[in-house]
């Protein structure tokens, strides 16, 4: 069940809603983790157990780590309980890959494969295990208290409003509301705007957007051409941003509801002037957690430059696989971090020296690159794609007019618009574009349109 299905738009969030407001304050966060553990049963029941357990298991271990005094015995605890979660994700997320990559060096060598049954990947996986160790890392710094409360722990790792796509969350940001959550008007009426305008992303942005995104990348190296090849990457760089950004601002509206407020998670990355830049405002609570439970544990920048420079590449190979067990995803995550160890030399100096406008653009071309390994289909495809993007694609390429209809010329304009430039809409102006934005996103799900969950996998 995804935010965006009948399901759960007409059924599923006004029962959640109804029930919030007919419990006891202090029964309701034990009510919304039921609801949330419903929510994933709802398709998968097994994440259920993962998610019970794994509040237990960090639930025992953060208390007994914020008991113990001696140094040794609190960081043999913290190894204990990040290996239990890491090596979690490692079995549910990249088993098949490991499998895959020691068959392919077997059959090079011209022995048998190894054997082995495919592992099922639970939803959100990863949301859960990097919220799972930053909360025992919390407790063992003593930036955070070890909660008493089982239910609370649960609320934490299975909330379901942003646990399939962000934002991150720290136990910190909720922890206040968690005893007795309640809600004023005036955050209801901010969660529903907020809600909506999630919504409207998706539904009308990053939807009609993602259509011409599966034409382009579908075409065969002879057919494809420059202007379509810039085409559909500056489409697929607004689709998952939009996407992206719509499920977390359906998340935040859902939190402001229900009585938590979520961090944001998203500021205008188009509009970065480097890409140390676009990571301040991309996927913020990811770039905050790779920077504060590793980065800065590596030495961070205080050891010069070749060790800030390792850490850097470390970080973003990291980021790169937690994104996915495939080879791309690792050549984009080095590939950000490529840039972002140059930023901080010679060239990083005299980027600052140049033009507004061209620093942005330089941005937004390395970032437009970066997401080709993000969406195409293999490494090899990638490669060719960026061969048509510099110039070099088909001799008769399918024209990139093809794809201009009005509606996508319309949804490319807009998109560029909302990604770029900083918007402010008065009161009655705003209500009367999110009534518009509601009843055409509602429209597009009653009728079925295309509806990619693109994020299901991270």
């Amino acid at each position: 069940m995804v935010f965006t299905s009948p399901t759960f738009l007409f059924i599923f969030l006004p029962l959640v809603l109804a029930a919030f407001w007919l419990t006891p304050p202090r029964r309701r966060t034990l009510m919304l983790v039921v609801a949330s553990w419903l929510f994933y049963a709802w398709g998968q029941q097994q994440l259920v157990v993962l998610l019970a357990l794994s509040a237990g298991i960090n639930w025992a271990l953060a208390i007994v780590l914020d008991r113990a005094d001696a140094a040794r015995r609190r960081r043999t605890l913290l190894a204990a309980g990040v290996v239990v979660n890491i090596g979690a994700l490692v079995y549910f997320k990249y088993t098949d890959f490991l499998f895959e990559t020691v068959n392919a060096l077997l059959a090079r060598a011209g022995r048998a494969p190894v054997a082995h049954t495919p592992v099922y990947l639970p939803l959100a996986i990863s949301f859960v295990t990097f919220e799972a160790v930053s909360y025992l890392m919390d407790v063992y710094r003593r930036h955070t208290a070890a909660s008493r409360s089982p239910v609370h722990v649960a609320f934490y790792l299975s909330f379901f409003p942003h646990l399939i796509a962000g934002p991150i969350l720290r136990f910190d940001d909720i922890a206040a509301a968690l005893p007795r959550p309640t809600v004023a008007l005036a955050d209801f009426d901010r969660g529903v705007a907020r809600f909506i305008n999630g919504l409207g992303k998706k539904m009308l942005l990053a939807n009609t957007l993602g259509r011409v995104v599966d034409q382009v990348f579908a075409l065969p190296p002879g057919d494809l051409g420059t202007a379509a090849a810039w085409l559909g990457i500056v489409c697929y760089a607004l689709q998952i941003y939009f996407d992206f950004s719509g499920y977390s601002d359906m998340a935040i509206g859902m939190g402001h509801m229900l009585g938590f407020t979520l961090p944001e998670n998203f500021r205008l990355p188009y509009a970065a002037d480097s890409i140390r830049d676009f990571w301040r405002r991309w996927h913020i609570t990811l770039s905050s957690w790779f920077r504060d439970y590793l980065f800065i544990p590596l030495g961070g920048s205080r050891h010069g430059r070749a060790r800030t420079a390792r850490n850097l590449l470390l970080v973003f190979f990291l980021c790169g696989l937690w994104h996915g067990a495939n080879r791309r995803f690792i050549v984009w995550g080095l590939f950000h971090g490529i840039f972002l160890v140059l930023e901080r030399t010679r060239f990083g100096a005299a980027l600052e020296r140049v033009p507004l406008i061209v620093r942005r653009a330089y941005a937004f071309v390395v970032v437009l690159a970066g997401w080709v390994f993000f969406r195409a289909e293999t490494f090899h495809l990638a490669l060719r794609y960026l061969k048509a993007m510099a110039g070099f694609g088909a001799a008769v390429p399918v024209p990139a007019r093809f794809y201009l209809t009005p509606e996508i010329v319309l949804a490319l304009a807009v998109g560029l618009l909302l990604a770029m430039v900083p918007l402010t809409v008065r009161r009655v102006p705003a209500l009367v574009t999110q009534t518009t934005v509601l009843a055409l996103s509602l429209l597009y799900v009653a009728v079925g349109t295309y509806n990619p969950f693109i994020y299901f996998r991270f």
